[in-house]
């Protein structure tokens, strides 16, 4: 069976390239360094029967042009780009392994914690051009954080965020009481986490109850004091939103690694100097990506550790 890797990061790794094709030796791989969409992702999957896919979105035209197709595995986490009902409709298998790149952005929401307490990005421009000022932020130990999204994400950084020394609240839709418990946790409503917490980061999924979880009325709770910290998806926070927080001095700093549209095309939080942005790298550490892409392999086939979302409906 022939299986199409869309997934335009698989590749960039060797081992990953020589682990897959040792299992499959009909694999053809999207070399152009991009995600497919739209024509070019149907013309790419025509005649797999198995797919490996990261940021491609599959939806019903897709499912319906490539009607071979029967199993997906998804490569990361995120899974708003797959209409799973619709991969139902057409009985084609998704699988997808959680957790798999949580350390990563777990690590990467710190560094932005500190980066932001610390102000490193504008005292390192003003170093570099000369200037020695004065003031040093404040300490992430002495920070209450608010985490949105207690997931597998969410705990890496609650751990992590307690190493510190810091007070963590926590809002998720489940009762992770046991975990609060054995880390000294807090659970609090969205509202009075917003209000309360001196850094809130974001690690709920995208879907339509959190499109725009974080908009005007939620910033206007936070204090002027406070960051906002966003690694998990673009549509949760309101980018214009945020920008004009930011630019109010609503909000003392934000930092962000994914975007609405990436690359970003709006200059309005880009040319704010207290936001800070990467290129969406949370999960592109060598370790992670080599764990994402043997979940994804492994995925391909029955009686892996992956979840299949489409079964028991």
């Amino acid at each position: 069976m022939r299986v199409g890797v869309a997934s335009h990061s698989f590749p960039s790794r060797p081992a990953l390239r020589r682990e897959l094709a040792a299992r499959y030796p009909d694999v053809v791989f999207n070399e152009t360094r991009r995600p497919l969409g739209g024509g070019d992702l149907i013309s790419f999957l025509h005649g797999c029967g198995k797919a490996i896919t990261g940021l491609e979105v599959l939806d019903e035209a897709v499912f319906t042009a490539v009607p071979e197709l029967r199993v997906v595995s998804k490569y990361g986490v995120g899974l708003d780009m797959i209409d799973l009902d619709a991969a139902r409709r057409h009985g084609v298998i998704v699988r997808w392994t959680p957790g798999v790149n949580s350390q990563a952005v777990a690590e990467l929401t710190i560094a932005f914690m500190i980066a932001l307490c610390r102000r490193i990005l504008p005292l390192a421009v003003d170093v570099r051009e000369g200037r020695w000022p004065h003031g040093g932020g404040r300490q992430l130990s002495s920070a209450t954080i608010g985490i949105i999204g207690c997931g597998h994400v969410g705990k890496a950084v609650a751990r992590l965020c307690r190493a510190f020394g810091a007070a963590v609240l926590a809002h998720d839709v489940v009762d992770y009481e046991d975990f609060y418990l054995a880390h000294g946790v807090r659970a609090a409503p969205l509202d009075a986490l917003l209000r309360e917490a001196d850094i809130v980061t974001v690690h709920v999924p995208l879907d339509a109850s959190t499109r725009n979880l974080i908009d005007a009325r939620a910033l206007a709770l936070m204090k002027p004091s406070a960051f906002l910290i966003n690694t998990a998806r673009a549509g949760i926070v309101d980018e214009v939103a945020l920008a004009a927080a930011l630019d109010r001095g609503r909000l003392a700093g934000a930092a962000a690694d994914v975007f609405a549209t990436e690359p970003p095309v709006a200059p309005e939080l880009l040319r704010l100097p207290t936001f800070l942005g990467t290129p969406h790298i949370g999960a592109s550490t060598e370790e992670a990506a080599l764990a994402m892409g043997r979940a994804a392999i492994a995925g391909l086939d029955a009686g892996s550790a992956a979840v299949d979302l489409t079964s028991n409906f």
